[in-house]
């Protein structure tokens, strides 16, 4: 005679309802603004970029530009003009001693007309720049010849 043995084993199974749902807030709209937001926000900083890129190359151009070395010469050079310019307009207008030589004058320089009148007392000079403005100064001569060497 044979025995068998059947051993029945039960075991619980739970199961749940499978349910897609998208990773991309765009799809499930859980969190689309701040996606949105951030989208937004990294092309800004893109184009802000670009744009920061260019002008920092535009603006070492410019520095290359003005460092060369026939742009400090013609800098140094156009100084010098307007410091003989104006050593020379001082002379006729006090002399070396403190007396004006001349008793008006007119310069121009670059559109802007500097006019000069002496009467002995005072020297009146009448400034005009290009766009019309007129700045008039008044020197009196005699306090002015103290500061003179």
């Amino acid at each position: 005679m044979k025995k068998s043995l059947l051993i029945l084993l039960s075991l619980t199974i739970n199961a749940d309802e499978m349910v897609h749902k998208f990773k991309s807030p765009s799809f499930n709209g859980m969190g689309t603004s701040a996606h949105y937001l951030t989208i937004e926000n990294q092309e800004s900083t893109r184009q802000q970029k670009l744009k920061d890129d260019l002008q920092t190359a535009i603006d070492e151009a410019k520095r290359e530009a003005e460092n060369s070395t026939l742009a400090r010469f013609l800098k140094n050079f156009e100084s010098r003009v307007y410091s003989q310019l104006s050593r020379d307009l001082v002379d006729q207008l006090f002399g070396s001693d403190g007396q004006g030589l001349e008793a008006y004058g007119t310069v121009v320089i670059e559109g802007n007309t500097i006019e000069y009148t002496s009467d002995g007392v005072t020297i009146t000079l009448k400034i005009t720049d290009s766009d019309g403005n007129i700045t008039e100064i008044t020197i009196p001569i005699g306090s002015f010849g103290d500061f003179m060497p």
